[in-house]
């Protein structure tokens, strides 16, 4: 019955949209050919130009708007200029469009202006600002190694023999799957040499991803400069743990006729040293982006709607926020899934660089299975 229901508002809120929307066609006044050849400025609203807004870097922390009052918290503006020399002031001086100390916003980036107001090429312009993103990583990263210091001073403490509770007992249970199901089974006897930077990862982008969903704050993770900052990490690691084993086989794979080995060489060079590192970037920041990006096009629709019709608008909202509401959920789920999988992905990479007869022999036979831990779990 819940069901039935349900169905039937659905159709009710869409078949209400679609009358709507043939009304407003069809009843739209006729204009002359004048002032078709010169029609006003469109005020629609624009969901491409607001998702991409929203999902970009910027000067400030919006976190909402009501009645033209609007909450927002500026972040410190650093530039400097070989012309000018250094300039340092408060984003809030510096409005979309709104001049201040020769310099002003131009859709999202800050140039050099003239006192005409119009870009002056000639002044070159380093932009060091304390942006959205980079607060929110000084922020989180605060977070995490007070978070760390705590937990491990506790433990120092009680001893690690002892239940944990509160904080400790939510991270413990991460950090044992972390090294009983990424760790040891990749790296055998030497995931205890490589823990620290698996965790570091994982806390990493767990809880950034974590703070990109709350209202007015920054999509770290959805930043494709940040993610390919983790993925050059992981790979300067990968490049420190090979051995002469990982780049005789890139070079010159063994046991395949030599027309077969001039296709694999370039093959295996590039699937090394460019999609490898490649697929650990984009593979995270196309998953967090195209989380927000879902939900700001389903808030979007209202403002879509809204425009064709009011009604329409007001009747898609409910089904707009139970979507946004759901998509929500989901990216909570995805925010463990995607800090789970760069840690995987890093630990096979580095398995693969440090691959010797020792180490296949070690993984082949399952030695791995008896690697015992009797130091506390945080150092």
């Amino acid at each position: 019955m819940g069901s039935r229901t349900f169905k039937s508002l659905l159709v009710a809120v869409f078949s209400l949209f679609i009358t709507s929307f043939y009304n407003t066609s069809f009843a739209a006044p006729q204009t002359d050919t004048a002032e078709v050849k010169a029609p006003a400025k469109s005020t629609h609203f624009d969901a491409g130009n607001e998702i991409l807004h929203h999902i970009a870097d910027g000067y400030e922390f919006h976190f909402f708007s009501i009645n033209g009052f609007n909450a927002v918290l500026p972040l410190p503006v650093i530039l400097y200029s070989p012309q000018r020399g250094l300039s340092v002031f408060s984003s809030a001086h510096i409005a979309e469009g709104e001049p201040f100390q020769g310099y002003k916003l131009d859709d999202g980036k800050i140039i050099a202006v003239g006192q005409d107001g119009t870009k002056d090429d000639a002044v070159k312009v380093y932009d060091l600002s304390i942006t959205r993103n980079v607060a929110q990583l000084f922020l989180s990263m605060f977070l995490f190694v007070w978070l760390m210091i705590s937990v491990g001073n506790t433990y120092k403490r009680k001893g690690y023999k002892v239940a944990p509770s509160g904080k400790e007992n939510f991270l413990e249970p991460i950090i044992l799957f972390i090294r009983d199901e990424v760790a040891v089974p990749n790296l055998g006897k030497k995931a205890g040499k490589y823990m620290p930077l698996l965790l570091t990862i994982f806390f990493f982008i767990l809880v950034n991803t974590l703070f990109g969903l709350l209202p007015g704050s920054a999509n770290v993770t959805g930043n494709i400069a940040v993610t390919m900052s983790l993925a050059l990490v992981s790979y300067i690691a990968i490049l420190f743990s090979s051995n002469r084993h990982y780049w005789g086989h890139m070079f010159w794979p063994p046991g395949v006729p030599f027309f077969v080995k001039v296709i694999l060489i370039p093959v295996e060079l590039v699937s090394n040293l460019v999609v490898k590192p490649a697929a650990l970037m984009i593979r995270l920041f196309a998953n967090m982006a195209a989380g927000h990006i879902v939900i700001l096009s389903f808030i979007s629709m209202i403002f879509i709607f809204g425009e064709m019709n009011q009604v329409a608008g007001w009747g898609f909202m409910p089904v707009s926020l139970l979507f946004c509401v759901f998509i929500y959920f989901i990216e909570l789920l995805v925010a463990f899934i995607q800090s789970f999988i760069f840690a995987a992905l890093t630990a096979v990479f580095v398995s693969q660089a440090i691959e010797g007869h020792d180490h296949e022999e070690e993984h082949g036979h399952g030695s791995h299975d008896h690697v015992q831990y009797d130091d506390p779990l945080i150092v």
